[in-house]
């Protein structure tokens, strides 16, 4: 049998990792500034950890305009979503099993 730890995805190792999949998880879309105001983080921070979640395809990144001021927003693919969720879950059976 898999060890539980094993289960977990080192993707989502880190808290901004985390912090940015949750809110993708409950909201459509965010932009950069959104979740830079609700992590309170760097721009470099912020758009090092996106990357690798990029590259990871577990989000889309779209790239636009509001006005003349550049916009990028953010969604969960369904690899993501996915991902994410097996996450959770082996965090819940970990907490479970320590009780």
């Amino acid at each position: 049998m898999e060890n539980i730890i094993d289960q977990l995805n080192k993707s989502f190792d880190s808290r901004v990792r985390l912090g940015i999949m949750s809110a993708l998880m409950v909201n459509s879309e965010v932009n950069f500034n959104e979740l830079k105001e609700l992590l309170q983080i760097t721009d470099g921070n912020l758009a090092s950890h996106l990357k690798a979640l990029e590259e990871n395809n577990f989000l889309k990144v779209q790239k636009g305009f509001v006005g003349r001021k550049s916009n990028t927003t953010y969604t969960i693919t369904k690899v993501g979503e996915k991902a994410f969720r097996s996450h959770l879950s082996a965090l819940e059976k970990m907490i479970r099993a320590t009780k």
